[in-house]
């Protein structure tokens, strides 16, 4: 590849106050209830799922209280609010282990609230799609998306006007399948059908999930965006939802190359 094939969409900035550099000093005490408190606790439900050695949100549940969670869904938990002692044992539980590595309380909460964000504040959301859409031309052959990177990527290929040249779209660590946190709030929405829109200028999607990924916590995309999509599974290691583990898979350089070469 020569210079100026690869393009990178940086949005961090958009988050951020003008004048100010990083993130907030962010406690349990700033997890907001509703979207921030039911996407904490799906994560640390599937962190707990996955591995029995991480005391879930039902430990000491007495007798006829809450049971397993049922997969794939999340609406109910807000019929549990987290309180702040709660934040903290799923802060814990989550940044201690295997699934976020060495993530502090401050990073994960971050992450928290750039999702958040995005879906409730329409100023930077169109914002954070402009950036990606600008780097999109007519010579571009593949997208890549990565986390949250994966439903800007999703938006703006919907919105491109049709009739340009195929392209491929590749979403890694994904969130895009998670029910009324992320999938039902997607631009466009879901049809009628309950199926995901298709984006019209790709004529390939793969998408690749770690099976310890609790971020991709819907790890299979064909259900509900049509059998078009491609799921693979890979394994990053110790890293499940790093970047940079989900880039140097031998999956993902596939998928790259396949829609370069086609």
């Amino acid at each position: 590849m020569a210079d100026g094939d690869i393009a990178c969409a940086g949005y961090g900035d958009v988050y951020r106050l003008p004048g100010t550099r990083g993130e907030p000093y962010y406690r349990a005490e700033d997890v907001e209830p509703g979207f921030e408190t039911e996407l904490l606790e799906a994560w640390w439900r599937e962190a707990a799922r996955l591995d029995p050695r991480i005391p879930g949100p039902d430990t000491g549940v007495p007798a006829g209280g809450l049971g397993p969670a049922p997969r794939g869904t999340v609406g109910y938990l807000a019929s549990r609010p987290l309180t702040v002692n709660r934040v903290r044992r799923a802060l814990h539980a989550l940044t201690r282990t295997r699934f976020f590595g060495a993530a502090s309380d401050r990073l994960l909460i971050s992450d928290l609230k750039q999702v958040h964000r995005y879906f409730t504040e329409p100023e930077l959301r169109a914002a954070v799609r402009t950036r990606a859409a600008e780097l999109i031309t007519p010579e571009t052959r593949v997208v890549v998306g990565h986390s949250l990177g994966s439903v800007v990527a999703y938006e703006v290929l919907c919105a491109l006007p049709p009739g340009r040249k195929p392209l491929a779209l590749v979403t890694l660590g994904s969130p895009l399948g998670l029910a009324s946190l992320v999938f039902d709030r997607l631009q466009p929405a879901p049809q009628q059908d309950g199926k995901g829109v298709w984006p019209a200028p790709v004529d390939r999607w793969t998408n690749l999930a770690d099976g310890g990924d609790v971020v991709a916590l819907v790890r299979e995309l064909a259900p509900q965006f049509g059998s078009e999509v491609l799921d693979l599974p890979v394994d990053n290691g110790a890293e499940m939802h790093s970047m940079r583990a989900y880039l140097t898979a031998v999956e993902t350089g596939t998928a790259i190359a396949n829609g370069l070469t086609r």
